[in-house]
């Protein structure tokens, strides 16, 4: 049993710590408004889920599941994620967060500016290339066919105890190498939104183009995200 902090109850830290929570994990839940906001989704989650601050949430969890558009991440306390597992949920969308320069001009990923912010937390890239009500639908015991999640990170250990955690919940693994290659399962790359098993996200993976390589058609039919405000 792990015991994850979601900073971010939207979708898509609610639809995760709804699969979190049946497959046996605690979470613990945090937003801009405060835990008196979320008794409904605790009440909702059961007796797995609580509420708590930011900073408080992430001192009693093992690892963080940070579910939050990226203009609001500089907003958070540094201390929150110091030499925590955080688990990067976001997708870059300028009609949430704006234009970031170095976003727009592809010179980093959004899980390596996560890095840069929070230099002593341990990014893993997880989670933001399926469709938040997908989460817990779309889980499935071990043993048979499942849908095959992707994960990017350059710490070995936390990596690993994220694909533990990405397994339990009922989904496969593909590592796509580190943070820097994140970008192959951004959005509007094969690989984001689409039910794929192991070998097929693979080949979705390895037949990524960076945006410059794109045209704007091929963006398009994912430009509509799914992830509300806290």
């Amino acid at each position: 049993m792990t015991v994850i902090a979601i900073i971010g109850t939207g979708r898509v830290g609610a639809g995760f710590a709804e699969a979190a929570v049946a497959a046996g994990h605690r979470v613990v839940l945090a937003n801009s408004r405060g835990p008196e906001s979320l008794t409904d989704l605790v009440a909702t989650l059961g007796e797995g889920a609580s509420a708590d601050t930011v900073s408080g949430a992430a001192e009693r969890a093992d690892m963080v599941l940070l579910a939050v558009p990226l203009h609001r991440y500089a907003q958070l306390p540094p201390s929150a994620l110091e030499e925590r597992i955080v688990i990067d949920a976001g997708n870059y969308y300028t009609d949430w967060s704006g234009h970031i320069e170095e976003l727009d001009d592809e010179s980093t990923t959004t899980s390596e500016r996560l890095q840069s912010l929070f230099p002593a937390a341990r990014v893993v890239k997880a989670f933001n290339n399926i469709y938040a009500e997908d989460i817990a639908t779309d889980a499935r015991p071990n043993g048979g066919t499942r849908r095959a999640l992707a994960v990017a990170g350059d710490d070995a250990e936390a990596k690993q105890a994220v694909v533990t955690l990405i397994l339990s919940i009922g989904f496969d693994v593909v590592d796509a190498g580190p943070l820097s290659e994140g970008w192959r399962f951004q959005r509007g790359t094969p690989a984001y939104v689409v039910p794929l098993g192991s070998d097929e996200l693979k080949d979705a993976l390895a037949g990524a183009r960076r945006y410059r390589d794109m045209a704007d058609d091929d963006i398009a039919p994912n430009r509509t995200h799914r992830m509300s405000a806290d």
